[in-house]
């Protein structure tokens, strides 16, 4: 990492930047810090390529989609500004050296087993990345992050961007308008025909060549780029050197065609582990271990001496004691891009290390401003975040309260409609049995029915609108507590209720999510077995009033509203207990996000400051 220069903004967004990592044919890297403590990686785009419409277009829905990838083996999207003046990305940062480094500069070719594991977290990670409807098209040694328990994939979806202005400011190099690294194009992109999800696989077995020999497989570009890339489109890779058990694995990768190469599926079932999932720490060759080891405690005792200098330049108290905000940075200077600005006292950082990879934010605590929770490091949550975390935590005491209240009274009315029922359908069965005094039972149970279903709808109504609210406020909390965890925007929290189909399995997605980041580290995670149960309940519940709403509307017979009454019936049985599993789950999110839920038993600061 190096400091930063005259030219370099010491913020971008509300990231306060530490150090420049590097530069790139898109922009520059930077090492930041959030104002909750979070150590980043903030890429900001050049100047010229933001000049272009196409490109921010691109971009943003690039940027989007690249906040859906999820999985173990990629770093999150965290935050974006892709409407800025210079636009910027921010994902989690990943502590540990480039495969680059490693086999060129550091180390040498890896051992087969090496090789055939990071051929299998690589392929997770491509299989990640193409889910979300993105194609990497930039898979190579220096877009893949060494660590001790598994390699990482950087910078995917993102070159995509560049294709529309492919050439402009940038370093890359440009085939037929696509762009793409030499040594590790795909055929087809050398050609400049459309590129698919095989094309990573071609990548992929061009760094797997590369990783267990220590040479790129059709060579570099010391003999020219025309030829090298002549080379990828129509000749055979050089494999001389390639263990044997990865032969078979390295050249199905490499096939010209597309539709021969194997499938990310086709790699991760061959370079699944035989006997399970391998021991964290044992797939890398000891001297690397160890090497690794040395500068992730290099690098913790860096991080510790930047924390001392910048506490004060990244955090400050706001009101009463526990109440935590970002430092304010000073006014842009002349010249400096919407979006970030220069820091009240200026003046470069000086040496700034960061964590080793899985290091988490701090937590605001009651009783220190900026002070870290004890144990969080420790408490990591993978995963993708869809929009920038809560910046505190807001208590949903009271909403729940109210809507236990409500859904309470929901049931109870229920169990009356239940009866109301139960009542018509009798006098259905003795209309069609003979009897002259059903019409009147009928009649009265059908009145008694319509003023039930008055209040029933008018609470309808008033937990459409007050549930999702809940929803949302512990979906925020969910972000604060366990950043990088939630799969959705939190926008959906509230609109994922409403969208048709999408309403059957969306919330009880994020609803997953909500649960498992509301658990305090350290403790054993709740059964969801409440969740699975109230959710199964409240789909067959909306599918039996689809029914009986169809049914009604064609009912042309006695016989036809004795069946719409036995629906009733059915769907009053199911919505009771629903409704009480409902106020179960939200009674057991809102206990499980107090702070003192969050507390470790010894600990010398408060809990997640809640407001």
């Amino acid at each position: 990492m190096e400091n930063l220069g005259a030219q370099d903004p010491r913020w971008i967004g509300e990231y306060r930047l530490l150090g420049r990592l590097g530069e790139g044919g898109m922009g520059r890297v930077y090492l930041a810090r959030s104002a909750r403590g979070r150590t980043v990686a903030v890429k900001l785009v050049k100047a010229e390529l933001a000049r272009h419409a196409d490109f921010r277009s691109r971009f943003k829905r690039e940027v989007a989609a690249a906040r859906r990838v999820g999985g173990q083996w990629t770093a999150p999207v965290l935050d974006a500004d892709t409407e800025a003046e210079v636009p910027w990305v921010a994902t989690g940062y990943i502590g540990g050296p480039s495969l680059h480094d490693v086999v060129a500069e550091q180390f040498g070719a890896l051992p087969e087993h090496s090789v055939r594991t990071l051929a299998h977290g690589l392929a997770l990670a491509l299989r990640d990345i193409h889910g979300a409807g993105l194609i990497h098209r930039d898979l190579k040694p220096s877009n893949i992050l060494i660590t001790i328990d598994g390699p990482r994939v950087i910078d995917f979806g993102i070159a995509r961007a560049l294709e529309t202005i492919a050439g402009v400011g940038t370093n890359l190099t440009v085939a037929g308008g696509v762009v793409g690294s030499p040594g590790f194009m795909s055929p087809e992109q050398v050609r400049g025909e459309t590129v698919t999800t095989a094309s990573d696989l071609f990548c992929l077995g061009s760094v797997l060549a590369f990783a267990a020999t220590g040479r790129q497989p059709f060579g570099n570009v010391t003999s020219g780029v025309h030829a090298l890339l002549y080379r990828i489109a129509q000749e055979e890779p050089d494999l001389a050197g390639l263990p044997e058990g990865l032969r078979e694995l390295v050249t199905g990768c490499l096939h010209k065609d597309p539709a021969v190469r194997l499938s990310v599926e086709d790699v991760v079932a061959r370079t699944a582990p035989e006997a399970g999932p391998a021991t964290t720490g044992t797939w890398l060759p000891g001297e690397l271990l160890a090497k690794l080891g040395r500068d992730a405690l290099q690098l913790l005792e860096m991080e510790a001496d930047a924390d001392t200098d910048s506490d004060t330049a990244t955090l400050r108290t706001t009101g009463p004691i526990g109440s935590v905000g970002a430092a304010a940075p000073g006014p842009a200077t002349p010249g400096t891009p919407s979006g970030y600005a220069t820091p009240a006292t200026p003046g470069a950082p000086g040496a700034a290390g960061y964590p080793a990879s899985g290091a988490q934010p701090g937590y605001p605590m009651a009783g220190g401003a900026g002070q870290p929770w004890p144990g969080a490091a420790h408490h990591h949550f993978p995963g993708p975040i869809s929009s920038p975390p809560a910046r505190s935590l807001r208590t949903s005491r009271g909403l729940g309260s109210a809507l236990r209240w409500l859904l309470g009274a929901f049931a109870l009315l229920s169990v009356a409609h239940l009866g109301l029922s139960g009542t018509l359908f009798s006098a259905y069965d003795d209309y069609l049995t003979g009897s002259d005094a059903a019409s009147g039972a009928i009649n009265d149970a059908k009145n008694s029915l319509e003023i039930f279903e008055v209040f029933t709808g008018v609470l309808a109504i008033v937990l459409v609108v007050t549930f999702p609210v809940w929803f949302r406020r512990v979906y925020l909390n969910a972000t604060f507590l366990a950043p990088g965890r939630q799969r959705y925007d939190s926008g959906m929290a509230i609109g994922s209720w409403f969208i048709p189909v999408a309403q059957l399995w969306m919330p009880k997605q994020m609803a997953n999510d909500i649960w498992t980041s509301s658990t305090a580290p350290g403790t054993r995670p709740a059964s969801r077995a409440v969740l699975h149960w109230w959710w199964t309940l409240y789909v067959t519940m909306f599918v039996v009033v689809a029914v009986s709403t169809l049914a009604e509307a064609l009912a042309r017979s006695p016989e036809d509203n004795q069946v719409v009454a036995g629906l009733a019936i059915f769907d009053d049985l199911v919505t009771i207990p629903a409704s009480v599993l409902a106020m179960a789950v939200v009674a057991r999110i809102t206990k499980m996000q107090q702070p003192q839920q969050w507390q470790p038993e010894g600990a010398a600061f408060g809990p997640p400051v809640m407001r």
